[in-house]
């Protein structure tokens, strides 16, 4: 179960939307619940219809949690013109045992990947 307040979750819905039309991607990070939104690059030769987090400013950013006795625990990217559900790269590229929040044109869902279980998301 991820937990994340009301205005994180308006924060990382914000981002997306600059990024738009390109995929956004970003870390949530905490300790119990959501305490920092921190966006990332998408460095993706293929921004519109996938998403890279930047190797360098993702290497900075777990280091920073870290600092700040946090842990990774979520990364969110968005499907700018599709449902909030795991596309096949997604299902394929994934790599961390945290969950992937997906910000779709239905809205946002949360899933452990590669196995696509779903993870309930508790907005506070």
């Amino acid at each position: 179960m991820l937990y994340v307040p009301r205005r994180l979750l308006e924060e990382t819905q914000a981002h997306l939307r600059q990024e738009f039309p390109k995929e956004g991607v970003g870390l949530w990070g905490g300790r119990r619940e959501v305490e920092r939104v921190i966006p990332l690059p998408n460095a993706h030769p293929s921004p519109l219809t996938a998403y890279l987090a930047e190797p360098l400013a993702l290497l900075k950013a777990l280091k920073a949690l870290e600092k700040e006795g946090m842990a990774l625990l979520a990364i969110y990217h968005s499907h700018p013109k599709g449902p909030a559900f795991p596309s096949p790269t997604d299902l394929q590229e994934a790599r961390w045992r945290v969950p992937y929040v997906i910000f779709g044109t239905d809205g946002f869902r949360a899933f452990l990947l590669p196995e696509g279980r779903e993870v309930g998301i508790v907005v506070l």
